[in-house]
C-alpha cells in the first residue's frame, strides 16, 4: 500500500512538473503568430503560406496576429513580453537585426527571444531605369565615380533593405550615391521608372514584372548566388564586389523561456513546411530562397546579420526618423 502511494506521489509530482518542462501534449490550443508588419506585406504573406502547413504538421491552428508599427519593434515587444509556454510565436524579417542598431528598443533583441528557424532568404534586385546609359555594374560604378553627385538610389525608407543594400553599395564601392528615401516600395519604383532617382534595390516580388516588361534594367543582385528567376544576371561579387551579400530574411522566434522541447518541435514544424514541395513552389514565386534551419544555425545566422548591420550603420552613420 505503501509503495502504491509512493508511486502515486510520484506520477502526480512529474505530472505537476510537466507544463513547466514542456512535457505537456504541447500544442494542445490554436496558436498565435504575431508578424509585426501589416497585412499583405512581404512578411505577412510569406508567413501565412508558412503557418498554414505548419498548422497542419503540428495538428492546432496558427492564428496570424499583425502588430505593425516603429518598424516592427510594436510586434517584437508584444512577443518579448509573452509567457514562454508556446503559444505566441514571432514571424520576423530583416529589421529584427536592423533595430538593434538604429532603435532604442524597450526588450534585449539578443536576451528575449530565442531563434528557432531561418524560413527563407530574399536577395534584392539592383534596378535602373532601361534606357539608362549603363549596362554593368562596372559601367554603372564607372560613371558615379566621373560624375559625382549626379546618381541617387531610392530606398522603401530609412533603415530597410533597400537603403542598406545601397549604403552598403557606397561603402564597398567606395562612391556616393545619394539616398532618396519613400514611404514604401512602390513610390520608389514610380520614381525610378520615370527617370527621378538613377537605382533602386528591390525584391524580386516587385522588380521581377518590371525587369521582364522591359521598363527596368537589372544590373546585378545582392545575394552571393545567383537568382533562379534571373539566371543570367550577376550578382555583386561577379561584378567586381567580391563578398558583397545583402540579403533580406523571415524567420521564426520563441520570447526567452520557452522549454527546448517545445522549441524543437517548433523547428521540426518549420522545416516540414518549407520543405513542402507545395509552399517551396509559392516561396519561389515570391522571390525568396527557402531555407529552414535548426535553431543553432539561425542563432548564429542572426548573430551575424545583427553584427554586420551594426558595422555597417556606423560606417555610413545611418540613422532613422
Amino acid at each position: 500500500m505503501k509503495k502504491t502511494t509512493r508511486v502515486l506521489k510520484t506520477i502526480a509530482a512529474i505530472a505537476a512538473c510537466a507544463p513547466l518542462l514542456g512535457w505537456a501534449a504541447w500544442p494542445d490550443k490554436p496558436i498565435r503568430m504575431v508578424v509585426p508588419y501589416a497585412a499583405g506585406g512581404g512578411a505577412d504573406n510569406t508567413a501565412r503560406i508558412v503557418a498554414q502547413q505548419m498548422s497542419a504538421a503540428l495538428g492546432q491552428q496558427i492564428v496570424i496576429d499583425n502588430r505593425p508599427g516603429a518598424g516592427g519593434v510594436i510586434g517584437e515587444d508584444n512577443v518579448a513580453k509573452a509567457a514562454g509556454d508556446g503559444y505566441t510565436v514571432l514571424y520576423d524579417a530583416s529589421a529584427f537585426s536592423v533595430n538593434p542598431a538604429l532603435r532604442k528598443l524597450p526588450f534585449d533583441a539578443a536576451k528575449d527571444f530565442i531563434p528557432v528557424s531561418l524560413v527563407a532568404t530574399a536577395p534584392q534586385i539592383l534596378v535602373v531605369p532601361e534606357n539608362a546609359p549603363y549596362k554593368t555594374v562596372a559601367e554603372f560604378l564607372d560613371f558615379a565615380r566621373k560624375n559625382p553627385g549626379k546618381l541617387s538610389f531610392a530606398s522603401a525608407g530609412g533603415g530597410t533593405g533597400s537603403h542598406l543594400a545601397g549604403e552598403a553599395l557606397n561603402e564597398q564601392a567606395k562612391v556616393n550615391l545619394m539616398h532618396v528615401p519613400y514611404k514604401g516600395g512602390a513610390p520608389a519604383l514610380t520614381d525610378l521608372m520615370g527617370g527621378q532617382v538613377s537605382a533602386y534595390f528591390g525584391n524580386a516580388a516587385s522588380t521581377l514584372g518590371y525587369v521582364k516588361s522591359g521598363k527596368l534594367r537589372a544590373l546585378a543582385v545582392s545575394s552571393t548566388r545567383r537568382v533562379t528567376a534571373l539566371p543570367d544576371t550577376p550578382t555583386l561579387g561577379e561584378s567586381g564586389l567580391p563578398g558583397y551579400n545583402v540579403v533580406e530574411w523571415n524567420g521564426v522566434f520563441l520570447p526567452k523561456g520557452t522549454p527546448p522541447d517545445i522549441v524543437q518541435k517548433l523547428d521540426k514544424a518549420v522545416q516540414a513546411a518549407v520543405n513542402d514541395p507545395t509552399v517551396r513552389q509559392k516561396l519561389l514565386q515570391l522571390g525568396l530562397e527557402p531555407a529552414g534551419t535548426t535553431p543553432e544555425a539561425f542563432a548564429r545566422f542572426v548573430q551575424d546579420e545583427t553584427g554586420r548591420v551594426s558595422a555597417l550603420v556606423r560606417a555610413r552613420n545611418i540613422r532613422v526618423d
